[in-house]
C-alpha cells in the first residue's frame, strides 16, 4: 500500500536550476506508486495507456517480409529478422491496402495519408485531421506536452500528424531541442521574453545536478527495487546527455589544417546519422512516456521521398527504388532490401528502450501500442497493396500480440481502427468512401 506520509507522488516533479534557468524532472512509475499487484496505481487508477507512430518511406522488399503462417507460432522472414527480440510483443499484419476511388496517386502521399487519416484527398494541401487526434481527445489533456514529434533525418515537415485543416504538425529535428524542452521548465524571465533555458548549459551541467539534493531524498525514501529502477532511468539520461555534450565539442584547430565548419549536431540522411539521431530520440521520448511528460509520439524516420543514402552511394533510398536494377538471380533490389532491413533495426531500438523500463509487473511497451506504418507497398511501383503495418505493444492488455494477421484487399485503415477501438475511442466507423471501416480486427483485440 502507498505510504501516506511520504514526500514524493506519481505526479511529482524534482525542480531545480542551472545557472539561473529552472529545470524539471518526471519520475517514472515506481514501485511504492503501484497496488500490491504492481498492475494499477495504489488508489485503484489504472496505468494509462501511450500510443506512438513510427513512420518508414518506400515500405519493404515486396515478398520478403510476410510470414507464411498466419496466426501465431509464425517465423520472422530474413528481411525482418531483425524484430525478432521484441516478436512476442509484436503484430504484423499483411495484405492491406489503401483505395484511391478514381484519384490520381499522390506518390508518396497517398498511402501514409489514407493510414493516419482515414481520407485520401484530390490534393496533399487538403490533409486533415490524423487519428492520433482522435486518441488525444480521448485521453484529455493531461499531460504536460499532449504530444512529441519528431524527424530523423533533418526534415521537419516529414511528419504525417495534423490536429486539423491547418496543415501537418512541424516535427522536432533535434535531439538537443527535444531534450530542452523535456526538460526545461519553461521560465519566461519577464525582463526578456524570449528568455528560454540553454540546451548547451543544461548537458553541460545536467538536469541531474541540479536535482541532486531532491534525487537523494528520493532514493532515501523507496524500496531497494525502486532504487534499482531510479538508477537505471538516471543512468540512461545522463547518458544521453553526455553524448549531446560531446556532440557539442569542437576539437581545437590545427594550424597547418583547414577543416570546413559542421553543425553542432550529427543531423542528416546517412543511414548512420539518421540511426544515431533515432536512438537519442528514442532514449529521450522513452523517458518523457515513463514520467508522464507526454502519452503520445510520433517518430519519422525519413520522409516519404526518402533521402536516406548508404555509405558509399552516390543515389539516395528514394533514388534506388526507381534506378537500381532487380537482380536477377536475386529477384528483388539488393540495395534497397539493406536499407529496409538497416529501418527494421532501427524499429525495434526504438521498441527495446520502451521495453527496457520496467513498470510494475510489465514494461513501458507494454502499456503502449506502436503502429509502424510506411506510404508503399512497393516503392518501385508506387504500389497502394500489401502495405506492411507492424503495432507493438499492448496498450496494457488492451491488444493482443504475438500474432500475423493476413486481410488481403482489406483497407489499411481497419489498422487505424482496431487501435482506436482498443484505446476506447467511441465510433462505429472510421474512414471515407472505400476506406470507411467499421470492423477492427477482432482477433488482435483482448
Amino acid at each position: 500500500m502507498i505510504n501516506k506520509n511520504r514526500k514524493f507522488t506519481r505526479r511529482s516533479l524534482l525542480r531545480g536550476a542551472i545557472q539561473g534557468s529552472t529545470v524539471v524532472m518526471g519520475l517514472p512509475i515506481l514501485e511504492s506508486f503501484l497496488n500490491s499487484n504492481g498492475t494499477a496505481f495504489a488508489d485503484g487508477t489504472e496505468l494509462p495507456p501511450c500510443f506512438g507512430s513510427w513512420f518508414f518511406g518506400l515500405g519493404l522488399t515486396p515478398g520478403r517480409w510476410q510470414p507464411e503462417v498466419i496466426g501465431s507460432n509464425y517465423e520472422l522472414p530474413e528481411h525482418v529478422a531483425a524484430l525478432q527480440p521484441i516478436k512476442e510483443k509484436l503484430n504484423i499484419f499483411s495484405g492491406l491496402q489503401i483505395f484511391l476511388d478514381g484519384k490520381v496517386n499522390q506518390n508518396h502521399i497517398s498511402g501514409a495519408q489514407g493510414q493516419m487519416t482515414g481520407v485520401v484527398t484530390r490534393s496533399a494541401a487538403d490533409y486533415d485531421e490524423s487519428f492520433d487526434a482522435v486518441i488525444d481527445k480521448q485521453f484529455g489533456a493531461n499531460a504536460r506536452f499532449r504530444t512529441l514529434e519528431v524527424a530523423c533525418d533533418g526534415n521537419a515537415s516529414s511528419g504525417w500528424t495534423a490536429r486539423g485543416r491547418n496543415g501537418k504538425t512541424p516535427c522536432q529535428i533535434s535531439p538537443l531541442e527535444l531534450y530542452r524542452r523535456i526538460y526545461g521548465d519553461g521560465f519566461i524571465d519577464p525582463n526578456q521574453a524570449d528568455f528560454a533555458p540553454n540546451p548547451e548549459v543544461m548537458v553541460r551541467h545536467s538536469v541531474l545536478s541540479a536535482v541532486t539534493e531532491q534525487r537523494q531524498k528520493l532514493m532515501n525514501s523507496v524500496s531497494s527495487d525502486d532504487r534499482s529502477r531510479l538508477d537505471e532511468y538516471f543512468s540512461s539520461l545522463r547518458d544521453v546527455e553526455q553524448k549531446l555534450a560531446f556532440e557539442l565539442e569542437r576539437p581545437a584547430p590545427l594550424p597547418a589544417c583547414s577543416i570546413p565548419s559542421m553543425d553542432v549536431e550529427e543531423i542528416g540522411t546517412m543511414v548512420t546519422q539518421v540511426q544515431h539521431t533515432h536512438k537519442q530520440f528514442a532514449t529521450l521520448l522513452s523517458h518523457a512516456l515513463a514520467c508522464g511528460q507526454t502519452r503520445i509520439f510520433h517518430v519519422t524516420l525519413g520522409n516519404a521521398f526518402s533521402t536516406l543514402r548508404l555509405p558509399g552511394e552516390p543515389s539516395a533510398y528514394h533514388a534506388l527504388t526507381h534506378e537500381e536494377p532487380i537482380d536477377p538471380e536475386l529477384g528483388y533490389q539488393p540495395k534497397c532490401k539493406v536499407i529496409g532491413e538497416q529501418c527494421m533495426g532501427f524499429f525495434v531500438e526504438l521498441l527495446q528502450a520502451l521495453d527496457s523500463i520496467r513498470e510494475g509487473e510489465g514494461t513501458l511497451l507494454d502499456r503502449s501500442l506502436v503502429y509502424a506504418f510506411t506510404d508503399h507497398g512497393e516503392a518501385r511501383l508506387h504500389s497502394m497493396k500489401n502495405l506492411p503495418v507492424f503495432t507493438a505493444g499492448s496498450a496494457g492488455g488492451r491488444l493482443k500480440t504475438g500474432l500475423h494477421i493476413s486481410a488481403e484487399g482489406d483497407a489499411a485503415t481497419r489498422v487505424g481502427f482496431t487501435i482506436q477501438k482498443a484505446l476506447g475511442v467511441v465510433t462505429n466507423k472510421w474512414g471515407v468512401e472505400s476506406n470507411e471501416v467499421s470492423t477492427p480486427f477482432s482477433e488482435v483485440l483482448a
